[in-house]
């Protein structure tokens, strides 16, 4: 091979390599200095994930709206909590939790420990008070001596209870998948179309204007004109500029973990994408996002879009769920 071309295709190489290194999964987890990880605050954090006595009337645990075999969702518009209780935005998944700066469709948590009290706090999920679950759990022997061995000293309060829920909810990641393989340069790893997708999402899509880096988010909030009554952010800071504004959700498993949007409106990827990238449902609607705009995407680019996403979807999560709870 001449060796200006030998160059030239040695250059491509590294600019596609340096380009794409921003999408690879990092190999290790983080988690603040004041709730470092540890083997037995992950091990209670799980038993509290699944525990149903975590709700006021024992039927409810954080299990029922995230579903490890549903990809961490529940695969319903909107999430139901006790005595069938429907909540106002759908179930988004706790996949790369760990990874996150802001929590919930408005983002109004800051940490994995502040978002695990929401849900039990919540009159539509679970409905109890973190006194009330204080003194609940203080009577379960059980757990006194668990979290006597998480937090030694400290026992049973509403922040430790936090601190092993947040715990366990960091170890749930995405696995491996094809796109992943792809990029560390197995090259059959995804089919032509899917990789054509790729670029209609890098480019003419500008998808990655909000669904950027390996978890496929920069928690940007936007609102993509879904012409639903839903304020968004602004019931949170009452600033005008955000009504309507819900926070963009990672894509990864994203195949896997339909209804789509905050409202459960869509449950198809090809509508989600067609919705995206074309200015949203009402593309005339007051308050959408300036940059939100009609992209012009044909019915078969959008179809390639979805081919990529397929490949964002690791392996189905592998858990062992436990059934029996300390008493």
């Amino acid at each position: 091979m001449n060796k200006k071309i030998l160059a030239v295709v040695l250059f491509g190489i590294y600019l596609f390599a340096s380009d794409m290194s921003i999408w690879l999964r990092p190999d290790y987890i983080p988690a603040p200095k004041e709730n470092p990880l540890t083997k037995e605050k992950i091990e209670l954090g799980k038993l509290l994930f699944f525990d149903p006595r975590l709700s006021r009337n024992d039927t409810v645990s954080c299990a029922t709206c995230h579903i490890p075999y549903y990809y961490w969702t529940d695969r319903v518009p909107r999430a139901v909590g006790i005595e069938g209780r429907k909540g106002t935005r759908n179930t988004p998944t706790i996949v790369n939790g760990a990874y996150l700066h802001t929590f919930f469709w408005d983002a109004r948590a800051e940490s994995l420990e502040e978002q695990a009290l929401g849900p039990i706090e919540a009159k539509a999920e679970m409905d109890i008070s973190a006194e009330e679950l204080v003194k609940k759990l203080k009577n379960i022997k059980g757990y006194v001596k668990l979290f006597e061995k998480a937090f030694p000293g400290i026992g049973i309060t509403k922040e430790t209870i936090a601190k092993a829920i947040a715990s366990f909810e960091r170890t749930v990641v995405s696995t491996e998948s094809a796109f992943d393989r792809w990029v560390k340069g197995d090259q059959n790893a995804i089919s032509e179309e899917a990789k054509e997708g790729f670029e209609i999402f890098r480019n003419k899509g500008k998808c990655i204007s909000c669904h950027s880096g390996f978890n496929f988010t920069n928690e940007s909030l936007n609102n993509i004109a879904l012409g639903d009554s839903d304020p968004g952010v602004f019931a949170i800071t009452k600033n005008p500029i955000w009504k309507g504004c819900f926070k963009t959700p990672t894509l990864r498993d994203v195949a896997e973990t339909s209804p789509y949007f905050h409202d459960g409106s869509v449950h198809t990827l090809e509508e989600a994408v067609y919705i995206c990238g074309n200015g949203g449902r009402y593309k005339d609607m007051k308050g959408r996002s300036p940059f939100f705009r009609d992209r012009g995407l044909s019915m078969d680019e959008v179809r390639k879009v979805v081919k990529f996403l397929e490949t964002l979807t690791g392996k189905r999560p592998d858990i062992e769920i436990p059934y029996e709870f300390p008493q």
